[in-house]
């Protein structure tokens, strides 16, 4: 893609009501934009972008562990709701409307409901069972104060999943598989996190995990082992615990919760009479699990991990282009050439590159530079005077580092360093 030919509405003022970094950063660089409604933003092409990315990888390891992705409605019928009693339970978070024939809805803030109602009238034997079946949508939650940009807005993008089971034995191994799966998501992202002991609050159920991707500007205290995994939500321990049953002295931390797996038993499957004929030809409850992960949050989450005081700096996986290359002097024919040689290369290699065509007076080196650093792609490649020697310059953005490189072997560098 071409900057020129791309909507990036780069800005060097920070918003007055952005807290996190986040926030901040993903307001400058481009990525999000306040739609003047409370917690809502519009993604942006570079948002898009990146939200795309994220959802791919999701995605890709919750098909690799065997579940089937479908799609429900953003709009849920009141009465699911009902069936279960959440309707009063979950209180104003839950945003209700009616359509023109007085019928109830709801928008979704989770579908734990609307699932079951899926599955109890397609699986009525124990031979389809277990089954896991996911989606990646939009959900609504009617937050009484949202903020912190994506981190708590009203609306979301939100992975998730539900399992049946016939037994409480196969619903903790789908479980156990679930948290397996969890770890290689958020470690292909390049995300440091813990997996914690937690309350199933709302939810319900007998037993809950949750991610917290570690950052000074996590809303949750949690208490962790350096000696081994160990981890809890600090709400589900007693206050006096200050050791690991390892015998190592624990340490609080913040965290920001990103997925959370549930073991749910019967609590929806039995007041919803979904069931299914077990061995003997007679009818049980489902045994369920669910599991959630903030797509959209995570892509707060990767930020407040990954930036400087020059903006952001993405993830390998996560990033909207991994490669930008900024030809200093765009009326420069030379520049221009070596410039899109280099991208046409790079592109018919699979990388995902932006070449910085701009060349408008307001546009120079330097503003390319400075948004080459807010926006975070992991490299640039900036095409200057040194080509004359057959050379570029190589700009690492974790750190900032620089090389010259031979034009003939940049591409096969950049290869190189993103492990292709």
């Amino acid at each position: 893609m071409k900057f020129s030919r791309m909507l990036i509405p780069t800005t060097k003022e920070t918003p007055n009501d952005a807290v996190l970094a986040s926030h901040k950063l993903l307001l400058r660089a481009g990525f999000i934009q306040f739609t003047g409604g409370s917690g809502l933003y519009n993604f942006l092409p570079l948002g898009k972008i990146t939200l795309e990315k994220v959802r791919k990888v999701v995605k890709e390891e919750l098909d690799k562990a065997g579940c089937n992705e479908v799609h429900l409605p953003m709009v849920t019928s009141l009465k699911l709701w009902e069936e279960t009693g959440r309707a009063d339970k979950f209180g104003k978070e839950l945003l209700r409307f009616r359509d023109r024939h007085e019928n109830d809805f709801t928008l979704s803030p989770t579908n734990e409901e609307a699932m079951v109602n899926l599955v109890r009238q397609t699986v009525k034997s124990y031979k389809q069972l277990p089954l896991n079946v996911y989606q990646i949508n939009w959900k609504f939650r009617d937050e009484v104060r949202p903020r912190f940009g994506l981190m708590r807005g009203r609306e979301f993008l939100m992975k998730d999943a539900y399992s049946f089971h016939a037994s409480v034995e196969d619903m903790e191994r789908e479980f156990a598989l679930m948290e397996a799966t969890y770890k290689k998501i958020f470690t292909r992202l390049g995300l440091e996190f813990k997996v914690v002991e937690a309350d199933s609050g709302a939810i319900g159920g007998a037993g809950s995990k949750e991610f917290m991707v570690l950052a000074d500007s996590g809303e949750d205290d949690i208490m962790v082992c350096d000696a081994c995994d160990f981890a809890a939500n600090i709400e589900v321990l007693d206050e006096n615990t200050k050791n690991c049953t390892c015998g190592a002295e624990l340490r609080v931390t913040k965290g920001i919760e990103a997925g959370h797996i549930f073991q749910l038993g019967t609590t929806y499957s039995a007041p919803m009479k979904a069931e299914f004929l077990n061995e003997n030809q007679k009818l049980e409850p489902f045994v369920m699990g669910t599991y959630g992960i903030g797509v959209s949050r995570l892509l707060a989450g990767i930020i407040e991990q990954n930036h400087d005081e020059k903006g952001c700096v993405w993830t390998k996986e996560s990033a909207p282009f991994n490669v930008d290359i900024i030809v200093a002097k765009a009326k420069n024919e030379a520049q221009m050439e070596v410039g899109l040689n280099l991208y046409e290369a790079l592109q018919a290699k699979g990388v995902d590159v932006l070449l910085d065509d701009r060349a408008d007076k307001k546009t120079g080196f330097g503003v390319k530079v400075k948004d080459f650093e807010l926006i975070g792609m992991n490299y640039a490649i900036v095409v200057g005077n040194d080509i004359e020697e057959g050379n570029v310059e190589l700009i690492t953005r974790a750190d900032l580092s620089k090389e010259s490189v031979a034009i003939d072997e940049v591409v096969n560098v950049i290869m190189e360093k993103l492990g292709s």
